[in-house]
């Protein structure tokens, strides 16, 4: 084989494998966050880690028991103020209570995540609201429940939400 062979082989070589990765998805760009919660996002509005925190400690968490709802709300909107209007679920009623307003560019911590002493925030361009709900249905781990979000200026969105049993020890 003479010399300009051996370089042209080499470099076919080189070209194919270094167009192995083109084109393909990086595994990076795909990879969802590690927490308990669902996620949606309507026009400028992200909700993140929505989820309901109670301990269950038999088949079902029965009719009649308040257990409490947690997310986070991110304005996607660098000048339009939101505010989050009312929550609904078809397994009980849900209660907001304290400054549901959504600050441009800012965060709505709905709730008190496990292992926090306080709701994070207030802080300048962030609010905190608690969120509850009277049960009506039983509901059980495992299984997500539909609830809906309505905000002021952004509309609503449905999305199905689990039950995290919290930080805490569980009871055996």
């Amino acid at each position: 084989m003479n010399r300009f062979a051996v370089v042209g082989l080499v470099a076919l070589v080189a070209a194919l494998l270094s167009g192995c990765g083109a084109g393909q998805i990086s595994q990076m760009s795909t990879q969802e966050p590690a927490v308990n919660g669902n996620k949606v996002t309507f026009n400028n509005v992200a909700l993140r880690d929505i989820r309901m925190q109670a301990v269950q400690t038999g088949d079902f968490l029965q009719p009649g028991r308040t257990v409490n709802l947690v997310a986070v709300a991110v304005n996607q909107s660098p000048d339009i103020t939101d505010r989050l209007v009312s929550i609904t679920s078809d397994i009980g009623t849900v209660t907001v209570d304290g400054d549901a307003r959504l600050p441009a560019g800012g965060m709505l911590f709905i709730g008190k995540p496990d292992g926090q002493n306080v709701a994070p925030g207030p802080l300048a361009s962030n609010n905190a609201v608690k969120a509850t709900v009277a049960l009506a249905k039983p509901i059980s781990n495992g299984l997500t429940y539909n609830f809906t979000f309505n905000f002021e200026k952004a509309g609503q969105a449905s999305v199905m939400v689990p039950i995290s049993a919290g930080l805490g020890p569980q009871p055996v």
